[in-house]
């Protein structure tokens, strides 16, 4: 069972604007960083942002004043607003969290599934 599942991807026109949003699910006792990555056709996947459980924030440069990421504590969920979109920003955006899950002795790194984002006109 995949303790995160993203939601809100959809199809947008240029300029327009989405919110993403990627809930953990389980016995979780602790998490700390949560993060968005993504993966356009043919290329590498690459780092949007990433929040720590302080709410510290980074952004990837190419996203930088247009996007903004969130979380909400203590129940672990992470969201992403997209403004501005560009067709450049058409990929499967992912969710990442550092987890511990109740009986697996440590921090391990999760994915969602992804969820599709289409900037098209």
């Amino acid at each position: 069972q995949v303790p995160l599942v993203e939601s809100g991807g959809g199809l947008v026109q240029p300029g327009g604007s989405l919110r993403l949003s990627c809930g953990a699910s389980g016995s979780i006792l602790s998490v700390t960083v949560m993060a968005w990555y993504r993966q356009a056709p043919g290329k590498g996947r690459e780092l949007v942002a990433r929040i720590t459980s302080g709410g510290v924030s980074k952004y990837g440069d190419s996203v930088k004043g247009r996007f903004t990421i969130s979380r909400d504590n203590p129940k672990p969920a992470v969201h992403l607003q997209i403004n501005s979109l560009k067709p450049e920003d058409t990929a499967v955006y992912y969710c990442n969290a550092d987890l511990w899950l109740s009986g697996s002795g440590g921090y391990s790194s999760y994915w969602g599934k992804g969820t599709l984002v289409t900037v098209s006109s």
